[in-house]
């Protein structure tokens, strides 16, 4: 219980955060998205390239960052339109795609990742207000938004709409094909704003900015009790403090890494089963 182990924990939870806000969406309308760490380590590779680097001459700063969350963007919602139009399961177009963009990524800096040299982003990764870091900031401003369309708008009421009840939702006039593309979009784009922020943090632009991010993301958004048309931003944001509050305090406690995964496991299968509880006692009334 210390501030500059709560500092540490907000950094832990920047990545996270971003990606739990875009899976929200997702996770509402009843699908899942596994592509989330082929589009961040593909983002943190072109950005870095993009950008003042070790490899290349190019410099284009903000506009490259720009460029590269507006083609994670686009790839997202080819992923929801092959989703819908296909009627492919979620789970398998994502994964598919995910490893897709993953090589892309790979073929990009072809084994020699970039090491940004941008002045302001390394200033970025370093940064702190009150000991908050900047990163950490920026990925509350993306979940910030999140909550208010999600709240706010008439996109945020069909999610609920379509994740609770499809059938009454086409009733009601709702296009769920162009709903769910919409979400898909919005996933991947939270997904390139993480690989960003996370080659800010590493300064190194490979697809392994990405690996290992999917399952707390999940665990997070479980833990939080989202499911089809259920649940909201405050319970993810929830989620994610609790996850990277366990992962803090068990790597303080010196818990092995083998065991680690294991206790995040049995949590992850210990909030499905309480979830699935909620929804018969939901159904029953």
């Amino acid at each position: 219980m210390t501030w500059k182990n709560f500092s540490n924990l907000l950094f832990q939870m920047t990545v996270p955060l971003v990606l739990a806000t875009g899976l929200t969406f997702v996770l509402l309308v009843g699908g899942i998205d596994l592509s989330l760490e082929g589009v961040m380590g593909f983002a943190a590779s072109a950005a870095a390239l993009g950008i003042k680097n070790s490899i290349n001459n190019n410099d284009f700063g903000i506009w490259a960052i720009l460029a590269v969350i507006i083609v994670g963007t686009l790839f997202g919602a080819l992923i929801g339109l092959i989703h819908v139009k296909l009627r492919i399961p979620s789970f398998m177009v994502t994964y598919t795609m995910g490893t897709v963009i993953n090589g892309v990524g790979l073929l990009l800096y072809k084994g020699t990742p970039a090491t940004i040299k941008d002045e302001t982003l390394i200033k970025l990764s370093r940064g702190t207000i009150c000991d908050v870091p900047y990163l950490t900031l920026i990925a509350f401003v993306v979940f910030i938004i999140g909550y208010i369309i999600l709240n706010y708008t008439a996109f945020g009421r069909a999610v609920y709409a379509v994740g609770d009840n499809p059938n009454v939702a086409k009733a009601a006039g709702i296009n769920i094909e162009r709903t769910k593309v919409k979400i898909f979009a919005l996933c991947s784009c939270t997904a390139s704003i993480a690989g960003v922020l996370g080659l800010i943090r590493l300064k190194t632009g490979q697809v392994g900015v990405g690996q290992n991010n999917l399952f707390p993301t999940i665990t997070a958004v479980t833990v939080g009790g989202i499911a089809a048309g259920r649940g909201g931003m405050i319970q993810t944001l929830i989620g994610v403090i609790f996850y990277t509050e366990l992962a803090n305090y068990l790597t303080l406690m010196g818990v092995d890494a083998f065991y680690k995964q294991a206790i995040q496991g049995i949590i992850i299968l210990v909030a499905v089963m309480l979830s699935a509880n909620r929804g018969r006692k939901t159904i029953v009334k």
